[in-house]
């Protein structure tokens, strides 16, 4: 896992990988500023929270909970933004590590977004329920990286080998690799709450996953 993760970080200095960077740093601040904005207005104009404790919160935290939960909701939303590039970053790499492997089948746009938005809708929800672990500080850090870790991991593991194999190969190499997996998706959760890390972060978790995938198929 670790070589992978080099080879993903490597992957930003290949040239057909920088056009999409760009548009992965571009898109990755678009989707910060916008969430903000709509965080903020929710919080600010609706009672979103019945529960008597979190409503107190919000008032009294004002915009530090804008902050708060634009961080908490970031890691899902970007990640479904860059699967609209996921192809292209995906055929940088093979391109430059596997030039032995055809062209790739691809996955169907409306199931590219299915299943996007199907982990997307997942994220939102249960970070919304992990914000009831606040009230246990230290535990708050295991419990946000493991879920959100377990749900990245799988999504773009799917995402990937859906490009070049059939479902049930793909979700037969998940479950044979689930450990393995799990752990790579709580250093992508990680990566994405970094400061500017989290801007690169997209082109080298897609990149490392195409690594791990290879590898795993091949044995």
């Amino acid at each position: 896992m670790v070589a992978a993760f080099f080879l993903g970080i490597s992957q930003l200095n290949d040239r057909p990988t920088q056009r999409v960077l760009w548009i992965s740093i571009v898109a990755a601040t678009l989707v910060f500023v916008l969430l903000w904005a709509v965080v903020g207005f929710l919080l600010s104009a609706t009672s979103i929270f019945t529960i008597g404790w979190l409503e107190w919160a919000v008032d009294l935290l004002g915009g530090l909970a804008t902050f708060l939960f634009t961080w908490f909701l970031f890691p899902g939303v970007v990640s479904a933004v860059i699967g609209i590039f996921l192809d292209d970053i995906a055929a940088a790499v093979e391109a430059r590590h596997y030039p032995d492997l055809g062209p790739a089948m691809g996955l169907p746009v409306a199931k590219a977004v299915l299943v996007t938005l199907g982990y997307l809708g997942v994220l939102i929800v249960l970070n919304l329920f992990l914000l009831v672990f606040l009230l246990l500080p230290p535990l708050f850090p295991f419990v946000f990286y493991s879920v959100n870790g377990y749900l990245l991991g799988r999504e773009y593991f799917e995402l990937l080998a859906l490009r070049r194999v059939g479902p049930e190969e793909a979700r037969r190499l998940r479950k044979a690799h689930r450990g393995k997996l799990f752990l790579t998706g709580a250093v992508m959760a990680l990566l994405l709450t970094l400061p500017v890390v989290n801007l690169l972060a997209p082109v080298v978790i897609t990149a490392t996953m195409v690594h791990l995938f290879e590898r795993w198929r091949r044995g």
